[in-house]
């Protein structure tokens, strides 16, 4: 019995070695790596593929001008950075899995987070469960960051920080002053607070909101479209992203609603929504935080707004928008802090620890604006000092028409009927 005992601890002590052996060879495999190698999350096919499209473009703009420069340079030396996508099929449970098979299998040093914010809520608790730093270079929910995720950070403002934006301008800025507001949302973590904030921000500048509605998203939005016509509002405001937007204003076009000013939040910015509408697009008014004529200076990758969207349009022949610029911000975001705290790849448990750290003290000017995530409150990790300003299409481009001193060019109100343009 006791030479049994014996047979079996010296197996299970071969076992032990063998697997300690393995596991040495394994960190001695990863030690060797050179390079940041960054998981990306986003909508690649779905719902959400325009967003996904808008995302990974900022998010590679970051990448190949890093390693166009050399790579990171930190102690002296430059590491390169390697983005792997995964797809979220536009969809939060894939978003976790992705983000799960990104941690586990490819052993990414970061995450740089979906395009939507159920994508983006269901990845957060993934990253927790690792310990994974993770930065969104777009979600907008302010839900995210009322949860208080320790490991996930957010480049935009929640969309409650930034939607008044178009509200005040028109609600003080044009004349003869809009009365009333109809406001149709869809029921998605992004979309309904974004709706929310339309109304908070009408009733808060004595708009009287006439209809308020939340639909299904990818149902048929002409019955509650038919019923705001039916109210006849100034306004008919819409919270959603790009493709319903471009589906509402369609079917508002079919239905010859004729409101004084039509408003979307996130999707009025992007090439599809112009594509998608063409001359339809006109006199239509939304909100960003950043556009490609603000004025920022920095010293980091970037020194101006305008040397990023000059080198956006010859890489990708079209004008950035605040998502795409955010996304890129995201990872000057990472490569700062990494800096800060001179981690080198591949990142240690220690030193992913010592990057959230270094990220709740970052404080710094890009071409994007200034970059200082909160660590405290309701917008907990997010990067809420932005300004919002407004937008309207004139001319088949945005141009910021307000609140206030942010106006370059007057709004003009209110649109001319269907069959007047």
């Amino acid at each position: 019995m006791k030479k049994r005992m014996l047979q079996k601890m010296a197996v299970f002590g071969l076992i032990t070695l063998m697997v300690g052996v393995m596991n040495l060879h394994s960190a001695q495999a990863q030690e060797k790596r050179d390079f940041f190698k960054v998981g990306v999350v986003t909508s690649l096919s779905g719902e959400l593929v325009f967003g996904g499209t808008v995302t990974k473009r900022g998010y590679d703009m970051w990448a190949d001008t890093v390693n166009q420069q050399g790579g990171i340079e930190i102690a002296g030396k430059k590491y390169k950075v390697t983005l792997v996508y995964a797809d979220d099929q536009s969809t939060p449970a894939t978003a976790a899995v992705a983000g799960e098979r990104l941690i586990t299998q490819e052993k990414v040093d970061f995450i740089l987070g979906p395009y939507a914010s159920g994508p983006t809520l269901a990845l957060a608790p993934i990253t927790e469960k690792y310990k994974m730093p993770h930065i969104t270079g777009s979600a907008e929910s302010p839900l995210i960051w009322k949860r208080k995720f320790k490991y996930t950070f957010g480049t935009i403002p929640s969309v409650n920080l930034t939607a008044q934006g178009i509200i005040q301008t028109l609600a003080q800025d044009v004349s003869p002053k809009p009365k009333t507001i109809g406001i149709l949302g869809i029921d998605d973590p992004f979309s309904k607070f974004t709706a929310e904030a339309f109304k908070a921000a009408s009733e808060k500048l004595g708009l009287k909101v006439l209809k308020y509605e939340i639909v299904p998203e990818g149902s048929d939005y002409t019955p509650a479209i038919t019923s705001i016509k039916a109210v006849n509002p100034d306004i008919f405001a819409m919270g959603n992203h790009e493709k319903a937007a471009i589906e509402m204003m369609k079917i508002a076009k079919e239905l010859r609603f004729n409101p004084k000013a039509f408003v979307q939040h996130y999707g009025m910015t992007t090439p599809d929504f112009r594509k998608g509408l063409g001359k339809d697009c006109e006199y239509v008014f939304g909100n960003a935080v950043w556009t490609p004529n603000m004025k920022h200076q920095s010293t980091i990758l970037f020194k101006t707004t305008k040397e990023y969207a000059d080198a956006f349009v010859a890489k990708f022949k079209t004008d950035p928008d605040y998502t795409e610029a955010g996304s890129t911000a995201a990872g000057i975001a990472f490569q700062e802090a990494l800096r800060m705290i001179k981690a080198t790849p591949p990142l240690t448990d220690a030193q992913k620890d010592a990057l959230i750290g270094a990220l709740e003290k970052l404080n710094i000017m890009t071409f994007y604006g200034q970059i200082k995530f909160a660590t405290e409150g309701d917008s907990y990790h997010c990067n809420a000092g932005l300004q919002p300003v407004a937008l309207q299409y004139q001319g088949g481009k945005t141009v910021e028409v307000g609140p206030g001193k942010l106006r370059t060019v007057a709004p003009k109100y209110p649109t001319p009927s269907w069959d007047k343009r």
